[in-house]
């Protein structure tokens, strides 16, 4: 089957991945865009994971600021100043820290969440589970605290402009798109609120 350059500029254009692997995906799904655009996805993943032990020496410091009362700041880290200095890249710092300007999250992955804040969380859900048959005590506290600690890790959070997505799925697609290994080395959030 003979796939249009037409049909590669709207697959590129609709997930901002390069000519050749949307060619690739358009091959492979026989030039059905919408099994393209799955496929694409499915591959963010796999590339990502390849490029996980690269080097990270540059990137870029985002800001977002609503409305005067809060504000994010956001380190979002690559692999070089090229990637570090493109617009797309900014613009998805920008993205990540409005993200976390709406959602306040506490840590960036499961990996950052502190054994103080998982003991006082333990503690809390230990009472709430403990008139719970035993057989099925540590499976309810277990999912307690995912639900719990869900909201406050950024990486998992649902993307706000397309809960389809988490923050986790959105570095696998610039990780895809740029060609680099690209992830959040530091978070902070500001309101006049406290």
């Amino acid at each position: 089957m003979s796939i249009s350059t037409d049909d590669i500029k709207a697959l590129r254009e609709k997930t901002s991945v390069s000519i050749m692997q949307c060619k690739k995906a358009l091959e492979d799904a026989g030039g059905d865009m919408e099994q393209a655009v799955v496929l694409l996805k499915k591959r963010a993943g796999a590339i990502a994971e390849k490029k996980s032990g690269r080097d990270l020496g540059a990137g870029t410091v985002a800001s977002y600021i609503h409305g005067g009362e809060v504000g994010a700041l956001v380190v979002l880290s690559c692999e070089t100043d090229f990637v570090g200095k493109n617009e797309d890249f900014v613009a998805l710092a920008r993205e990540i820290a409005m993200q976390l300007a709406a959602t306040d999250a506490k840590f960036i992955s499961d990996e950052d969440i502190t054994p103080e804040a998982r003991e006082a969380a333990h503690k809390v859900f230990l009472e709430e589970v403990a008139d719970k048959p035993e057989d099925m005590r540590e499976k309810i506290l277990e999912g307690k605290m995912q639900s719990y600690f869900k909201d406050m890790v950024l990486l998992s959070q649902p993307y706000i402009k397309d809960s389809a997505k988490t923050i986790a799925d959105l570095l696998s697609e610039g990780t895809q798109k740029f060609g680099e290994r690209i992830e959040i080395s530091r978070i902070a959030r500001f309101s006049v609120r406290g």
